[in-house]
Formats: structure tokens, C-alpha cells, sequence
């Protein structure tokens, strides 16, 4: 168990300090070397009394937060939480303590060995990453433990050490901003604001576009092992650099972070068909890949959450946002010719792979949030809320096939014969609706009964692993809070079920190596984001009260939450924001 961690409030000194006698104060007098010794005491008392005052008038100046830090409603106490929602709590706190007991001051804890390992900077990431996630729950005194190594952590790396700009803003920044608009304790901003500064030279290329890993002593970069920009890279700090824009009022980290919709907005692609790879030189894109699973998954729903957070008070980005999802449904959405199971793929230079990712299940979730959220016309509300049910009904089904109860990490989707229909959605659903809707339920969404029979499937897994991703159960959270159906919290139920039984160990949880065999062989690793967004969104799904309502927070691609805020006329003008006319023109 962790060892914890309460704040004491004593009321003086535990005595009461020996006064000076006027005949002692005689004798230090006639002592030269003495005699300035109350004098100094004096001073020292004063020094100790009002530095608190000065180190918290200098923060102030340093930090001016633009409008009030937003607090959620107080967290639940374990005597109203329901029996899941303190099951997962449960679960939380064993991951958590094994790693505090095993990896304390490290990245990971590696649950097998009991070795720690320090794979994304060194600065100790399951605490960063999961701050928030202690604080959402109500474990005060594990968040209290976890901000004292924040506060003592220096960001600086030796002249050959370089921190990977996209994992590092989605974890460390990230974590710290949300714990910190969560709390409103003033060391977490004033961490952020550390590293956010000593990521900003990331940005310094010829087009804008952020190089892959950043020295933060230096300021010196590097490109990653694909010699380009992924889409995801470029496009998943929007959210962190401007919520710290707003905090700091420090104009660099919005423009830097908005260059990139500036690029976004005027490249030259085909529709909403962003590549995948981007050149950090022209800002043009590098080739044809055109994705929402790995290189691009974040880079989506950045659009819409970026919009979403600065209070719907930057179009571009909502513009960019429907744009992209009409390409999705139009190119990368199909239909397996038995099961009938809906999925998204990706595409080489318009040829579709049939390729399914577990890390593609986020887009239910996104379609779900943007059609709760946007203004749409109906029919274009009912296409993106149906992809999302019938997407999610899929990852669900990837999980409920498998012996384990978990889902593999890659799967290729079966295709169908040549002889027949391409399997496109928006061909079956116009089809579909020509007819009448007959039956009442669009293609793609009427299959739920799982298939043990691995070859009566319509997919193949490739890559077998369970690696504790979030991405599935992220979806149905989303699908759950935006449309009331219990039918998604008992999948989630049913998936949390199937981790506390094939990936728990004695030191935390595991990764399964493959997840369609019994009994389930465990990889030695517990990814930080287990804690920060796998057990986050279970609780959210179970806690009795929504204390993240999604209208009033915008969680980030590693599920930390940030409270939605709108630019003052003063910021507006300070960072070139559009703004709306009384003609509803844009003007800058």
C-alpha cells in the first residue's frame, strides 16, 4: 500500500520561543562581534515571514490567468459511488501502487519483472500522465504524493537528450494543464508553463510544421525515423498550446500552434484528404496515405476539439473538421459482405487496404461528440451519428469474439468478391434510402451477436496483442453520455470485466499477447496511458454524477480534460482570432 500523504495544518510552534533578557541583550552589546546579531534576526524572521507573499505576488505576475481557473463539482466520496465505478477505483489504485512501490521516479513500471523503464523522457510519466485521473477519482492523497515530484522535476535535458514533441505535449503538458484547471494548484501551472516554453523551438522550421523531438536545454531538434511530419504530430498540440495561450496571455503559443491551421486551410489536397506525412520544409504534404489510425488518429478530432474549446469561436477549424469527416465517410468507410460489419479503413493513393485499427475505434467517439455538439443539418447529424454506432458496434464485436474478451490490435477486414458490390457505406446507405429505409436500420448497424468461430468472423487478425488501449472504450463513454444508451456502459462494463480477469497481475496490469487464447499470456508493460485515459473513462462511464459534462470540457487525445473557455475581445486582437460581424462576416 502507499504510504499517505496528508497535509498538516498546525496552529504556531510546537513551544514558545525564549524571550531575551535586557541583561542578556547587554552582554551581546558589549561583544563588537555579537552586536549585530539581533539586527540580523530580525531580518532573517522578516526574510522567512514574507516570502511566501513575494513568491506568490511573483507568480501572479508571471502567470495572470485571463479568466478564473474552472472547478469541476466536488469529486464523489467512495460512499456514493456505485459498485463498478468503486471496482474501477479499486483497479486504479493497485496499477498506481505497484508502480509507486516498483518504478517510483521512473517512466513505466513493467508489471512481469517488477523492472522499471524509462521510455518517454525520464520524468517520471505514469505520475504526469495521471494526476487528473487521481484527482476525478478523489484520491487526494495519492495526487498530493504526485504533485511533489511534479514540483521538483526539472525539464532540462543533457546537450545529447532529446523529448519526442508529440508524446510529450499529450502526456506531461497535457496532464499538468488538466490537473491544474481540475485543482487550480498555481506549481502545476507554473510546470506547464516550463515546459510549454522549452517545446516552443520544436516549431522552428522553414514551414512551421514541429520537428519530431526537441532538446529542451538546447532548443535543438531532430526529425523522426520517417524523415516527415506526421499529420498527428503537427496537429495534436492545438488544444494545450492555446488553453496555455489563455492562461499566460504569451502570444507565441498560440501563433505557432495556429501557423499549422493556417497551412491546413490552404494546402492543396484532394477534398478533406489530409496525408498522413508532411514535409517540415515546403509544409506540403509527402505522400498519398490517407488515414485515421496511426500517423493521423489525434490529428482528427483536434479539429473538433480545438473548436469546441475556445468556445466555437474559431470557424476554421469546424470548417476543416467537415470537411475532413465527409472524405472519411465518402472514401475510407466499408462493409463486410457477410457479418455486415461497418469499419473504417485507410487508403494508398485512393485504394483502400481494408486495413482495420484498434486506435481507429476513437472515431465513434469523435463522430458521436461532433454530432452531439455541431450545429448540423439533419442528414448530415444522422450520417455521422450512425457511422458512429455502427463503427463502435464493430469494435465491440472485435473484443466479444475473442476468447479473452479484449480486442486485437490490427485486423484485416474480409473483402468482397469481385462479382460483387464495392461495400462502400454511403453506396449501400443511399441505396438503402432510396428504397424507403426498409427494416428501419441503416447498413452496417444491425449485427451484435459475437462469433467465437474465428473463421466465420469477416476479418483476420494481424497483430493479436491487447496493449490496455483506451480507444474502444473511449467511444462507448462518448456514445453513452451523448445518447443515454445503456446498452454502451454494458460493453464497457463487460470489457473491464475481461481486463480485471486476463490482464491483472500482482504488480498492476499487463498487455496480452494474444487476445483470441486462453489463458492469456501477458507482455511486460503497463503503458501510462492505462491510468491516464483506459481507467479514466471506465470511471466517467460508472460515477454516479457527470462531473465532466461534455459541454462545459474538451478531454485531449490522452483523455485529460480542459475546461472550455472564449477568447476576450482583448486576446482576439492580440493573437489575430476571427472575429463575427453583425453582417456574420469573418474578419481578422
Amino acid at each position: 500500500m502507499l504510504p499517505i500523504h496528508t497535509r498538516q495544518l498546525t496552529g504556531g510552534f510546537q513551544q514558545k520561543p525564549k524571550i531575551l533578557s535586557v541583561q542578556s541583550l547587554k552582554v551581546l552589546y558589549s561583544r563588537p562581534a555579537l552586536r549585530w546579531l539581533p539586527l540580523l534576526f530580525v531580518f532573517l524572521l522578516a526574510v522567512w515571514l514574507f516570502t511566501p507573499f513575494l513568491q506568490i505576488a511573483q507568480h501572479e505576475r508571471a502567470f495572470p490567468p485571463s479568466v478564473p481557473v474552472v472547478f469541476p463539482e466536488t469529486p464523489a466520496e467512495p460512499a456514493v459511488l456505485s459498485a463498478r465505478a468503486q471496482s474501477i477505483r479499486d483497479a486504479y489504485v493497485h496499477a498506481y501502487s505497484s508502480y509507486h512501490r516498483d518504478a517510483w521516479g521512473f517512466d513505466e513500471l513493467k508489471p512481469i519483472s517488477g523492472v522499471s523503464v524509462n521510455n518517454f523522457n525520464g520524468w517520471s510519466v505514469t505520475v504526469f500522465d495521471s494526476l487528473d485521473t487521481m484527482w476525478i477519482m478523489g484520491l487526494y492523497d495519492l495526487f498530493e504524493d504526485g504533485l511533489a515530484l511534479v514540483s521538483k522535476t526539472n525539464f532540462l535535458l543533457a546537450s545529447d537528450g532529446y523529448v519526442g514533441f508529440f508524446e510529450t505535449i499529450i502526456r506531461y503538458l497535457g496532464g499538468m494543464l488538466s490537473a491544474y484547471a481540475l485543482s487550480g494548484e498555481p506549481v502545476l501551472l507554473q510546470k506547464a508553463e516550463e515546459l510549454g516554453s522549452a517545446l516552443l523551438p520544436a516549431f522552428n522550421t522553414d514551414s512551421g510544421l514541429p520537428m519530431f523531438a526537441v532538446n529542451t536545454e538546447t532548443g535543438d531538434t531532430r526529425g523522426g525515423w520517417t524523415g516527415a511530419v506526421l499529420w498527428a504530430e503537427a496537429l495534436s498540440n492545438q488544444l494545450e498550446f492555446k488553453y496555455l495561450a489563455h492562461l499566460t496571455g504569451r502570444a507565441d503559443y498560440f501563433k505557432k500552434s495556429d501557423k499549422i491551421m493556417e497551412i491546413m486551410e490552404s494546402a492543396q489536397i484532394k477534398e478533406g484528404q489530409f496525408p498522413t506525412q508532411w514535409d517540415s520544409k515546403s509544409g506540403k504534404p509527402s505522400n498519398n496515405h490517407f488515414s485515421v489510425g496511426a500517423y493521423a488518429d489525434s490529428a482528427h478530432e483536434y479539429l473538433l476539439k480545438q473548436y469546441l474549446l475556445t468556445g466555437r469561436s474559431e470557424p476554421r477549424a469546424k470548417e476543416l473538421y467537415l470537411r475532413v469527416v465527409d472524405s472519411i465517410l465518402d472514401t475510407l468507410l466499408y462493409v463486410t459482405p457477410n457479418r455486415k460489419l461497418l469499419y473504417v479503413t485507410d487508403a494508398n493513393s485512393g485504394k483502400p487496404t481494408h486495413k482495420f485499427e484498434h486506435l481507429s475505434c476513437f472515431l465513434p467517439g469523435m463522430l458521436a461528440l461532433g454530432a452531439h455538439t455541431l450545429d448540423l443539418p439533419l442528414a448530415t447529424k444522422e450520417r455521422h451519428q450512425w457511422a458512429a454506432e455502427g463503427i463502435a458496434t464493430t469494435c465491440w464485436l472485435t473484443y466479444a469474439d475473442q476468447a479473452t474478451g479484449l480486442g486485437p490490435d490490427e485486423m484485416t477486414m474480409t473483402r468482397p468478391k469481385p462479382s460483387e458490390p464495392s461495400g462502400k457505406w454511403l453506396e449501400l446507405l443511399d441505396a438503402w434510402e432510396a428504397q424507403g429505409r426498409p427494416g428501419g436500420v441503416p447498413p452496417g448497424l444491425g449485427v451484435t451477436k459475437p462469433e467465437s468461430d474465428s473463421a466465420s468472423r469477416d476479418y483476420r487478425a494481424d497483430k493479436h496483442t491487447y496493449l490496455l488501449r483506451p480507444e474502444a472504450i473511449e467511444s462507448f463513454y462518448i456514445l453513452w453520455r451523448t445518447t443515454g444508451d445503456e446498452a454502451w456502459r454494458e460493453r464497457g462494463w463487460a470489457v473491464f470485466q475481461a481486463i480485471e480477469k486476463h490482464a491483472r497481475v500482482a504488480r498492476g496490469y499487463a498487455s496480452i499477447d494474444k487476445v483470441d487464447q486462453l489463458p492469456a499470456k501477458h507482455l511486460d508493460e503497463m503503458p501510462s496511458y492505462f491510468l491516464a485515459e483506459t481507467l479514466k473513462y471506465l470511471y466517467l462511464m460508472f460515477i454516479e454524477q457527470e462531473i465532466i459534462p461534455l459541454d462545459k470540457w474538451v478531454l485531449n487525445t490522452e483523455a485529460h480534460p480542459l475546461p472550455i473557455f472564449e477568447w476576450d475581445e482583448k486576446e482576439r486582437k492580440k493573437y489575430g482570432i476571427p472575429v463575427k460581424t453583425k453582417s456574420n462576416q469573418r474578419v481578422r
